[in-house]
């Protein structure tokens, strides 16, 4: 009965689907579905996509070469309520036998199901696409009328539709161009002597050219740019009306004879409109009002000063040093009058963060001066945030923690922001459980403070070097943590001066001029506990030599130091091999490495370049440059104070010995736009780390890693490499890096995108330590080593986030020996499942 039921249901399926995929389902004997446009303009047919989106109709969106929306829209039921209602009526009791046997609220809620299912499907699928004369006219209209804005006077444009089988119809749209008009000469009539010197002294950069094609989008950007040009030499009262193109184009052979008309000012006096030159107007008074809040509207100007010819008046004491307020605003008294200066004002008052949006108004006074009113609206001095959690992991039944944080704005009157925020958890350890122990034995807590200073704070002036066009900012940080049976319970100490700028839009450069971190482990004994895949290593070696018993481990950590203490001794066990040994070395290594305690004192300069125009641009590069230099300088005074070197021939300070290294990062992203939703996207990456002097290799902290969500997504976070290494270690790192990334990205319906991509990378170790040749970058033969990962992967774009998940396949895996790399894991089984926000690149 089973078997039968089973086979009835999946042939209701198969039918449904079957009848779903009739594209033309839902199309009429008298309507025809659109299935294909296409474009010839001069018998050739088109490519581009600027052109495709002129046609007013689309043919339904189809993914893999199949109408999939279409398919699911014609699985919805047209007139769903009179079908349920004709099968619950079929018969006089149908309706009340039904309400017996489900009850009035079940019938209620199978019926509401029928009709949401319906809707969704309507929603989610796409309703066919036909075809319709007005808009194929409508189309006809916009191509003739994009070619007339482009210089094809004389096109004309026409569609033919070619009947298919099935009530399907193709369109073809046939353009004919004819001959372009071309710009033959430029000429000027210019009213005011002013305005024509302004103009002359600025014309090569007109976008009107003789010998050039004539596009409208020219002729609006010039009419655009002769504006901007006048508003800022101080022509306050232009605006583009004043500006008019005559064009002559009679009798010219296709060639355009371009007149450049600018009016006279047209002055609106008490009885008639008249005309006048227009005059170049200067800024006479900066007012800037500290606290115009709404409720201040009608309060009386309580304090006041002057600063270098600006005047600041506030309604209850001023609380900003006016130094402060005058480094961001760009309207200076005596200047000439800049459009670009109220823009920067705004931009700088803004960044500020102090205050809401400022409100910039001119005066025109009786002699061509204009008096500049900046109305400031103070943000609340102080903000206070609180955040709870409850969480549990692997290592804790439950933990508590709470986030306390403070926002402080101009805290010395200079506008500046302190931000100060904290963090304390309880949690309990499964080791708790344990009677003898504490409940709550697990604890954390730390601060973080952030100064953010809008200047560069220096003892000597920089504005020579870094102005305040460039938008500087001088940021301090500190920050402590302290951990107990967390890891190897560290205690970390962070400490930052950082100065940010950006000279030129799409260009920012940092300069840190010193990072500190210092990090303590407490409890290094734990390590075998925490990198559980090198204890599992360490205690399967044991077994395998019988030097534990079968129902035995190793202790954490007496028996595991015995052991390693055992094998890399004078005397090894007997029946160890040499591959074990190195095995057992290379654990003790780097448990030594991770357990050893961190100072690091850096410097170090980023420059990034960014090409977007905005947001949505699609067609882009990012390129970032960054050097780190570490420990030099503590080296140098080391040297010069003849510090004494402990036993590793190392200097210390604070009883530890510091790192000095020099490392380097390059990182270029591209995006091509190719149409149609498309995007080929390609990021490159290299890294090098050099440890010298007092260090012998890079802190773990500064080492780089491959695999991940963002990187190559065949394989996990920190579980690649280094180089051709079979490497069991819970995270492997090393100090040079290599990755390149290739991702194809296109729209399957709506807000669906998918992905193809290609990843190739790993990581070395190269003047370090590391002597095991699988580890090491010795040669460009090393290159073989290099990781690839290939897969797919769906984007959801949610406007504000795009969701993301990538299922990566190991392609090439330089674990395994030579020969036998290629596709040896490509299967869903050994996959990497990612789950992103945003794209990686």
């Amino acid at each position: 009965m089973k078997q039968r039921f089973s086979k009835i249901v999946l042939f209701i399926l198969i039918t449904g689907l079957i009848t779903a995929c009739n594209s033309v389902k839902n199309v009429g004997d008298n309507d025809l579905l659109l299935v294909n446009n296409t474009i010839y303009v001069d018998s050739v047919k088109n490519t581009s996509e600027q052109i495709d989106n002129l046609i007013y109709q689309d043919p339904n969106k189809t993914m893999l070469g199949l109408p999939i929306r279409l398919y699911i829209y014609n699985l919805a039921r047209p007139n769903i309520d009179s079908i349920i209602d004709a099968r619950l009526n079929k018969t006089a009791k149908h309706r009340e036998r039904l309400e017996r046997f489900l009850s009035k609220k079940q019938l209620f809620q199978y019926i509401n199901s029928r009709k949401n299912l319906n809707s969704w499907l309507k929603t989610t699928g796409e309703s066919p696409t036909l075809i319709s004369e007005p808009r194929a006219l409508k189309s006809v209209k916009r191509l003739e009328d994009y070619y007339i804005n482009n210089g094809w006077f004389d096109v004309t444009a026409s569609y033919d539709t070619i009947i298919k089988p099935k009530n399907k119809v193709e369109v073809n749209y046939q353009v004919n161009l004819g001959t372009p008009y071309k710009i033959d000469s430029i000429s000027t009539k210019i009213m005011s002597p002013v305005v024509d010197t302004i103009y002359n002294q600025f014309k090569r950069r007109s976008f009107i050219k003789k010998g050039e094609r004539y596009t409208t989008d020219n002729f609006e950007a010039e009419r655009d740019r002769i504006t901007s040009s006048l508003r800022n030499q101080g022509i306050y009262q232009f605006s583009q009306d004043y500006v008019i193109f005559q064009v002559d184009t009679i009798n010219t052979n296709k060639k355009m004879n371009v007149e450049v008309q600018i009016k006279n000012f047209s002055n609106q006096g008490t009885d008639s409109t008249y005309r006048e030159p227009f005059k170049v107007y200067k800024i006479k008074d900066v007012n800037i009002f500290t606290d115009s809040s709404h409720e201040n509207r009608n309060s009386t100007i309580q304090d006041s000063t002057t600063y270098n010819g600006f005047n600041l008046y506030s309604t209850d004491k001023i609380v900003f040093r006016p130094k402060a307020l005058t480094d961001a605003v760009f309207i200076n008294p005596g200047n000439v009058f800049r459009d670009i200066d109220r823009t920067r004002t705004y931009k700088h008052l803004s960044e500020l963060k102090t205050f809401k949006y400022p409100d910039i108004k001119y005066v025109e006074n009786p002699d061509s001066t204009l008096t500049t009113n900046i109305y400031l609206t103070p943000l609340k001095k102080f903000n206070l945030g609180f955040a709870t959690e409850v969480s549990t992991s692997n290592i804790q039944v439950i933990g508590f923690s709470v986030n306390p944080s403070l926002l402080a704005r101009n805290i010395f009157k200079g506008a500046e922001t302190l931000e100060l925020s904290g963090f304390a958890s309880i949690g309990a350890s499964k080791d708790a459980s344990n009677d003898k122990d504490v409940f709550f034995d697990i604890n954390e807590i730390g601060a973080d403070l952030k100064l953010t200073i809008p200047r560069i704070f220096f003892p000597i002036k920089t504005d020579s070097l870094i102005p305040k066009t460039m938008s500087p900012t001088t940021r301090v940080g500190l920050s402590i943590a302290s951990q107990k049976n967390v890891g190897l319970d560290k205690r970390s100490f962070t400490g930052t001066l950082n100065y940010n700028w950006r000279p030129k839009r799409g260009i920012t450069q940092a300069l840190d001029i010193f990072n500190v971190q210092y990090v303590r482990n407490l409890n290094p004994d734990n390590y075998f506990n925490v990198y559980s895949t090198s204890y599992d290593t360490l205690d399967d070696i044991a077994h395998d030599i019988d030097y534990i018993q079968d129902d035995e481990d190793l202790s954490i950590p007496d028996g595991t130091n015995e052991f390693i203490d055992e094998v890399l001794g004078s005397n090894p066990p007997n029946n160890i091999s040499d591959d074990d040994i190195q095995t057992v070395n290379n654990i003790d290594e780097r448990m030594i490495r991770l357990t050893e305690n961190n100072l690091i004192i850096s410097t170090a300069y980023t420059f990034i370049k960014d090409s977007r125009r905005n947001v949505s641009d699609e067609d882009f590069f990012i390129f970032r440059f960054k050097l780190e230099s570490a420990g030099n300088l503590t080296a140098f005074g080391s040297k010069l104070a003849n510090a004494p070197k402990n036993e590793d021939d190392q200097y210390e300070l604070f009883n530890v010995a510091y790192s000095q290294y020099i490392k380097t990062e390059l990182d270029f992203t591209k995006h091509w736009d190719l149409g149609h939703q498309n995007i080929l996207a390609v990021r490159s990456f290299f890294g090098i780390a050099i440890p010298y002097g007092n260090s012998d290799n890079i802190p773990f902290a500064k080492s780089f890693f491959a695999g991940g969500a963002n990187d190559n997504r065949a394989w996990t976070a920190y579980d690649l490499g280094p180089g051709s290494s079979q490497s069991n270690d819970d995270f492997n790192e090393a100090n040079l890096k290599l990755a390149l990334n290739i991702e194809h990205r296109f729209n399957v319906f709506e807000d669906l995108y998918g992905a193809l991509f290609v990843d190739i990378g790993n990581i070395w170790n190269v003047y370090d330590n590391i002597e095991d040749e699988a580890s090491t970058f010795d040669s460009f033969n090393s290159l073989k080593d290099a990781a690839i990962g290939s897969g797919i992967g769906l984007r959801y774009d949610f406007s504000f986030l795009v969701f993301r998940f990538d299922v990566g396949f190991k392609t090439y895996d330089p674990s395994y020996s030579e020969g036998d790399r290629w596709f040896k894991d490509y299967n869903f089984g050994n996959a990497v499942y990612n789950v992103g926000i945003n794209y990686p690149f």
